[in-house]
């Protein structure tokens, strides 16, 4: 059984114009899926809504940095399946290496590295990794695929695990 490095800990914020799923009402009911490995973690849905704004933290504990971390978006229906509204993947690697620099005496807002937009990931902007408020934080807005339009915005915490000798993190 592997160890696990230390705890994900994944804010999903909001979509941003997503699909219509109930043809009836024009809208969708929005819920979130993230998963890693065998984990899985879902968000709540919202109601009648194509910019839902869900403001959960979902955890996933890390084993292996290098495996992303998949996004599925689906239309919560209740007499029928869940219809899916399009799904997007994203790496922890940078992030990871972010958590092993030195931050002692930098000032809060300072960016530590900035992830491009490319043909390998779903970035819809840039991504910035930032120390904050003694933390490292990175904020990722990303650009649905399979699905005519949506983005979703999250943001990423890490949280070590005490006893763990996975990652270390330097400043914290």
């Amino acid at each position: 059984m592997e160890k696990s490095l230390g705890l994900l800990k994944i804010t999903v914020l909001k979509g941003v114009n997503l699909a219509i799923r109930d043809s009836f009402s024009r809208s969708s009911d929005p819920y979130v899926v993230i998963k890693s490995g065998r984990q899985v973690k879902r968000t709540k849905p919202v109601k009648k809504n194509l910019n839902p704004v869900w403001n959960e933290e979902l955890t996933l504990s890390i084993n292996n940095p290098c495996i992303p971390i998949k996004l599925e978006v689906y239309d919560k229906d209740y007499f029928s399946r869940d219809d899916k509204m399009g799904d997007a993947e994203f790496d922890i690697e940078q992030f990871v290496e972010a958590l092993k620099k030195e931050m002692d005496n930098v000032p809060t807002g300072t960016t530590i590295t900035k992830v491009i937009p490319n043909r390998q990931n779903c970035l819809a902007e840039e991504s910035r990794i930032v120390w904050e408020n003694g933390q490292v934080i990175q904020h990722l807005f990303l650009r649905l695929r399979n699905v005519e339009c949506g983005e979703i915005q999250l943001q990423l915490k890490w949280t070590n695990i005490s006893g763990s000798n996975g990652l270390r993190i330097n400043g914290m």
